[in-house]
């Protein structure tokens, strides 16, 4: 498959890439073990709303990897338990990003149902905390570039723009009305998108 080039990352129009890296393949290789997922769910965040960490560019030590240029990973602790992974967009000092919230597992199955400590497969990538713990992503992984060999993203599926749905972020009602921003895409009736 192709991975995508650094040029895909660059864009600066973060929902445009939210929406675009619905159907495509994220690729994991720790220790040894290549996972490997079908993104189904994204969330898009600008440095324009108050939904981000980067609102009126801010930038903190947490923060600090969305002020570069895209196409590099966000990973960031959420309730002091679950890393959260985001893929970085548009040119330096444009902060964007865009959340993986749900993937469809594709390779690496059984590495993922270790990782997690369960032998049922069902939903065990069908949010953002769960998603990173099966593909063996945590803090140390932020800032690694998607372009790399330990980390990255190839084109999957072709999806049919009627099956791409649009609505509210999850969990961001501190946002005010930007919380109505409809910049949470999913893939349609797929089983593994997030319960919200």
């Amino acid at each position: 498959m192709k991975v995508l080039p650094e040029s895909f990352y660059l864009r600066n129009s973060v929902t445009t890439i939210a929406k675009q890296l619905v159907g495509k393949l994220l690729y994991t290789h720790s220790k040894g073990h290549i996972t490997s997922g079908l993104i189904v769910e994204t969330e898009a965040y600008s440095f324009r709303e108050h939904g981000c960490h980067a609102y009126q560019s801010r930038m903190t030590r947490r923060n600090q990897i969305m002020f570069g240029p895209g196409g590099h990973t966000y990973v960031y602790v959420c309730y002091g338990m679950h890393h959260l992974l985001n893929v970085v967009t548009n040119q330096a000092q444009q902060a964007e990003a865009v959340l993986i919230r749900a993937l469809q597992p594709v390779e690496g199955i059984q590495v993922m149902l270790d990782r997690v400590n369960t032998d049922t497969v069902k939903r065990i990538t069908s949010g953002p905390g769960k998603l990173t713990k099966a593909l063996g992503i945590d803090r140390t992984w932020n800032g690694k570039q998607l372009l790399g060999t330990e980390i990255w993203i190839e084109e999957g599926e072709k999806l049919n723009t009627r099956h791409l749905m649009a609505t509210t972020r999850v969990g961001i009602d501190y946002a005010g009305e930007d919380a109505n921003l409809p910049w949470r895409f999913y893939w349609k009736d797929n089983p593994w998108v997030s319960k919200v």
